[in-house]
């Protein structure tokens, strides 16, 4: 377990963002990505917006994905095992680096043909809890051809992430703007912030 921790602490001191493979095993995610679908079908998921509080808004030109909140009260066991992971991943990454993390919040993201997210920071303006970006991907048939990859802008060289199954990619949520580029298929994926109070 703490290899894949440090994969991803490892690779996020040396680009800034981190990468590991491995994560969520192939087996969660393939039991998440049932989940997001069951989800889908039963029309529970809703459009995701942009901003915080009264600031909330949907803005189809900006983001057109649509998202479902993991919660514990939820009682499922693919989420609990996810949630399980990320909570020794905090443990991991607080003793490691002194991070400060003290809670988080993850939603199932589902984005179908066309659907994009445009650039943008994760760090609300009126709100610097979200300290840490973290996503895993759900994409067990993924190909080039899908598109749905995650851009990152940084210098000198723009950095490209491809949603493959069960990758998990972690970086700093107020320093890394980033865009996800246009799917050309359902591209899933849980999405969520590390907090600091």
């Amino acid at each position: 377990m703490d290899e894949c921790f440090e994969d991803l602490i490892t690779s996020y001191i040396a680009q800034k963002v981190g990468v590991s493979n491995n994560f969520i095993t192939h087996k969660l995610a393939a039991n998440l990505a049932d989940n997001l679908l069951q989800l889908n079908a039963n029309q529970l998921l809703q459009s995701a917006g942009i901003g915080n509080a009264l600031k909330h808004q949907h803005n189809d030109l900006i983001r057109n994905d649509r998202i479902y909140w993991l919660d514990k009260a939820h009682n499922d066991p693919f989420e609990n095992e996810f949630f399980v992971q990320i909570e020794a991943f905090i443990a991991y990454l607080n003793r490691s680096c002194f991070a400060g993390i003290t809670s988080y919040e993850f939603h199932y993201s589902l984005y179908e043909r066309g659907a994009f997210y445009g650039k943008h920071l994760d760090q609300f303006q009126d709100n610097c809890s979200r300290q840490f970006s973290l996503i895993s991907y759900l994409n067990p048939h993924w190909e080039p051809v899908h598109g749905g990859e995650l851009l990152i802008y940084q210098q000198p060289h723009n950095q490209i992430i491809t949603p493959t199954h069960g990758k998990t990619v972690f970086f700093k949520s107020n320093e890394i703007p980033h865009e996800v580029l246009v799917s050309t298929t359902k591209r899933m994926s849980i999405t969520g912030w590390l907090k600091r109070s």
